[in-house]
């Protein structure tokens, strides 16, 4: 039975070419290319480092980048697990400061220059617990945009 079943299929497929059709051939078709692997991390050693620490009412974000200001790591009060009025607190911003530093330590940095942004209040305390944890802080700068002149102001009203 399994020998008429097969001449059946070949007598298919001789139908099919006769009208013109494409009938698939015994020859295994190509392959897609297998997909390249995937670089490796080549790990960076940087000793010079800069800290932006960003500190707004709501959140203090820390974020290390190298002197030509690619991003090393980032940290802030909500990565580390605090939620709502927490984030913006001093402690919260200590927090995120000492968790960077155990990601800094994979790239051998030492030196830190520290650039400071916004009114919030874990402003003074990220800036300690960086130096608290061992690294040495070449220069503190307050980078917070002043106003000099403010908006321009609305076109005076006509009545």
């Amino acid at each position: 039975m399994g020998t008429q079943k097969a001449k059946v299929m070949e007598a298919g497929a001789e139908d099919k070419q006769k009208q013109g059709k494409q009938v698939k051939s015994d020859k295994p078709e190509k392959q897609a290319p297998a997909p390249k692997p995937a670089k490796k991390k080549i790990k960076r050693i940087v000793t010079k480092a800069v800290a932006h620490i960003k500190s707004t009412f709501n959140n203090t974000i820390i974020t290390i980048t190298d002197e030509h200001g690619s991003v090393l790591c980032a940290a802030s009060g909500g990565t580390i697990g605090f939620k709502g009025s927490r984030k913006s607190t001093p402690f919260a911003a200590q927090k995120a400061a000492a968790s960077m530093v155990d990601k800094l330590r994979k790239y051998g940095v030492r030196e830190l220059e520290i650039r400071v942004k916004g009114p919030g209040s874990g402003r003074e305390s990220a800036v300690r617990a960086l130096q608290a944890e061992g690294l040495m802080i070449t220069s503190i700068e307050d980078v917070t945009p002043l106003p000099h002149n403010g908006c321009r102001p609305r076109k005076k009203r006509r009545v």
